[in-house]
């Protein structure tokens, strides 16, 4: 209605510029104006999300949830052939994380040591000590990581544990399948 009232005065009062000015004055600019709301979603994700390296990639793909992928897989292809070659490439996965993970230790250890070195020339003492500290703790972590590894191809510890985790989800989801198609059945 505005919009209407503007045009009407307008052309009764043409020729008084002041009347004009309060009349466009009256009218808020989202009436015209389309703003755009910023993807809040994305860029915020984007720039709380840190990069993970080192030995936190390998704890993520540990600590993600094999159990339900097993389960759905049993539900898409409750053949077992399909259960050993699901664990097969999990376990290639993992082996995969780790060499990732061992490939981002050794060159920051390259790097660390070249700063020492550099920075001990430069008699940097105070720089050197937490170089040191830093290349001590990616030492311990590709240790871990090691031994992860090992403890891996013996299927022990925590990287057998995503097979056993696999496995009982793929199980759950044959039993699933049974219970649902034979065990509720009443004849």
């Amino acid at each position: 209605m505005g919009l209407f009232k503007l045009f009407n005065r307008q052309q009764n009062n043409a020729n008084n510029p002041a009347q004009d000015e309060s009349l466009i004055n009256d009218i808020p600019e989202e009436t015209f104006i389309e703003k755009e709301q910023p993807e809040m979603d994305q860029k915020a994700e984007k720039s709380t999300t840190p990069a993970i390296n080192g030995i936190h990639t390998l704890y993520e793909f540990l600590d993600k949830n094999h159990e339900s992928k097993g389960y759905q897989d049993a539900l898409m292809n409750p053949d077992t052939s399909h259960l050993y070659q699901n664990v097969i490439a999990l376990k290639n996965d993992l082996e995969r994380s780790i060499r990732k993970v061992k490939t981002f230790y050794e060159d920051f250890i390259r790097q660390i040591d070249f700063h020492i070195t550099s920075r001990g020339r430069s008699g940097m003492i105070d720089i050197v000590e937490e170089l040191s500290v830093k290349k001590a703790t990616a030492e311990s972590h590709i240790k871990q990581v090691i031994e992860i590894e090992e403890q891996a191809k013996q299927d022990k510890g925590v990287g057998h544990g995503i097979i056993i985790s696999y496995t009982r989800g793929f199980r759950n989801g044959l039993a699933a399948i049974s219970g649902h198609s034979i065990l509720n059945n009443h004849f």
